[in-house]
């Protein structure tokens, strides 16, 4: 099972922590896996590039954990526009987890 928290401050979106594995699939061919890790590097690296912020990121061996948290103290334009793309992964993700609740769950902190 994937498990997605996403965090909130104050009603907004700071960051979220992925853990786990979705084995909807033999490795290689999960597409949950696959789908969920798409969508979060993806918004990862729109974060990144169009806001030019860079995020705090851990990341666990051999996959399977992800956590990424917005850095304090940002100028409020980049801090919008790094919210909305964070809102923009929620609604990808819960779409999966819609289809697929068996194998991914989405929690808010």
């Amino acid at each position: 099972m994937i498990n997605v928290s996403m965090y909130r401050s104050q009603g907004h979106l700071s960051g979220f922590e992925i853990s786990g594995h979705a084995e909807s699939g033999p490795y290689g061919y999960d597409l949950v896996c696959a789908a969920v890790s798409a969508v979060s590097f993806g918004a990862v690296n729109a974060i990144i590039s169009l806001c030019d912020i860079e995020p705090v990121i851990t990341q666990g061996g051999e996959g399977g954990y992800l956590q990424v948290k917005l850095p304090l103290h940002l100028e409020q334009e980049a801090l919008i526009n790094a919210r909305l793309l964070l809102e923009g992964m929620l609604v990808s993700l819960q779409s999966i987890e819609n289809e697929y609740h068996e194998y991914i769950k989405i929690t808010n902190m």
